[in-house]
């Protein structure tokens, strides 16, 4: 029995306005509890929702970048079901006449559909103490788009790539930080087993994950539960589930909604959005270069592998951060080199963003042009960078205090090279047997002995030419 996973995904997107979506409070992130709220987010009798005119350029800008069609005519319609932190007890949201359409995104040379975009706004949030459960209005009326793909999606994997360039071009049009803990990005699953060929299988939902390794963690789960079920000869229930991510396992939440139980309607105090083409033609000149197009540029115009154009676009601020080092340090693979190995390395280390770290692009090239120059060797750059890092210092200052300056006095290297020559009579005896990689061993002992601070390539010469001559 040949089983397959069909996996859809939705996307809710918090988009960057300053204000929410049909009011005028704040959207800032942290407030104190019930702080950014009004008669209007909070639904109270006699108010009117005003939409938010930024927030309908940004989500324009959204659909163009996801090569979608913007429609010139579409509605806001009311979802009506009771939550506690609904306190209009329905959404505003787009149904059946969505903002915008058929868009897709390329995963490696498979097309992967995008069914719609549309608007809505957000709900409030409710956190649970002992004994109580408290509710923070302050997300109600908080914009949001949600993108909804096609079931065009196979595996755990390509769900968690899909969700990665989704963020990243998103990211790109700066219409969202989509900071997964601030609830700026979230997603919700939709998985079904069928025989290859067939139609779908019954749909269950996953609903509030909140990483993409949760997505992709809780899709395994779930695809070997449900081919279990079928296997055993049981059936499939279509419901809503949520994700343990302790225990790793998808358990039951409720029955699966359908459209029919939201009781639909146009919302009856808001008119139906008309997008001119003219505005649509304005607003495609701020989508900008996206990461895809980024890292094909970088593989053609620098000459990099498909592995590092990829991490270094894989934010809009590495590639800013790489491209700006380039201006003043023409040397795109050893630029790579120090920020994919050594910044990014040490950015994971001490876990921290790029945006927090102290290295500037103009202290990086500066210390590569003091390697160039013969100041300080590799090695010791490695350590001018970690102390970089660590305190934003210049590289030249850092260099000053520490007695970094690489040495390359003759004199000064023969006496290093003299000693070290004492010291090892059978690492000579090697060399002239013609066991050459005794020069290793020794030139590690001098770099050891400078404390790096020896010219590499000046302490070879010298080096061999005293073992050339009669010891």
């Amino acid at each position: 029995m040949n089983l397959e996973a069909v996996i859809g995904l939705e996307v809710h997107c918090q988009l960057a306005s300053c204000s929410k979506i049909f009011c005028s409070c704040p959207t800032k992130f942290g407030a104190l509890p019930n702080t950014q709220v009004c008669p209007v987010c909070l639904g109270l009798p006699g108010v009117l929702p005003v939409f938010n005119k930024r927030v309908l350029e940004l989500a324009i800008i959204s659909g163009l970048a996801l090569s979608c069609k913007i429609n010139n005519h579409s509605r806001f319609h009311r979802k009506n079901y009771f939550y506690p932190d609904l306190p209009k007890a329905y959404q505003i949201s787009q149904y059946d006449e969505p903002l915008a359409t058929g868009g897709s995104i390329n995963l490696d040379g498979k097309k992967i559909g995008i069914t719609r975009l549309h608007l809505e706004e957000d709900a409030g949030k409710l956190m649970h103490a002992e004994g109580a459960s408290l509710v923070d209005f302050n997300r109600c009326g908080i914009p949001l788009i949600e993108i909804v793909s096609e079931p065009d999606i196979r595996s755990p994997e390509e769900a968690y790539a899909y969700l990665t360039e989704i963020k990243a071009i998103l990211q790109y049009t700066e219409v969202s930080n989509c900071n997964m803990e601030e609830g700026s990005l979230r997603c919700d699953v939709n998985v079904s087993i069928r025989r290859e060929g067939e139609g779908l299988g019954e749909k269950v939902e996953i609903k509030n994950l909140n990483s993409f390794r949760g997505v992709e963690k809780a899709l395994h789960y779930e695809i070997e539960r449900q081919i279990e079920v079928i296997k055993s000869g049981r059936k499939v229930f279509q419901e809503t589930r949520l994700f343990d991510e302790k225990k790793q396992v998808t358990f039951t939440m409720r029955a699966k909604e359908e459209a029919k139980d939201y009781r639909y309607f146009p919302e009856p105090d808001l008119l139906p959005l008309i997008v001119e083409k003219e505005q649509i033609e304005s607003l495609k000149s701020q989508v900008p270069e996206l990461a895809s197009q980024k890292k094909e540029r970088f593989m053609k115009d620098y000459g990099l592998s498909e592995y590092d154009a990829k991490i270094l676009t894989s934010t809009k601020e590495m590639a800013i951060f790489f491209e700006t080092c380039l201006r003043s340090y023409d040397k795109p693979k050893i630029v790579n080199n120090w920020i994919t190995t050594e910044l990014l390395g040490l950015l994971a280390e001490k876990k921290k963003k790029l945006a927090d770290s102290l290295v500037k692009p103009e202290l990086l090239t500066k210390m590569l042009l003091l390697i160039d120059d013969g100041v300080i060797s590799g090695k010791i750059g490695k350590d001018v960078f970690a102390e970089i890092f660590a305190s934003g210092k210049d590289p030249e200052e850092i260099i000053k205090e520490k007695g970094l300056v690489q040495i390359k006095d003759t004199d000064s290297l023969y006496l290093v090279i003299d000693e070290v020559l004492s010291e090892n009579p059978q690492a000579i005896k090697d060399y002239q047997e013609g066991k050459k990689k005794a020069v290793g061993s020794l030139i590690g002992q001098i770099m050891k002995k400078t404390m790096g601070r020896a010219n590499p390539e000046l302490a070879n010469q010298l080096l061999l030419k005293r073992l050339g001559e009669d010891i």
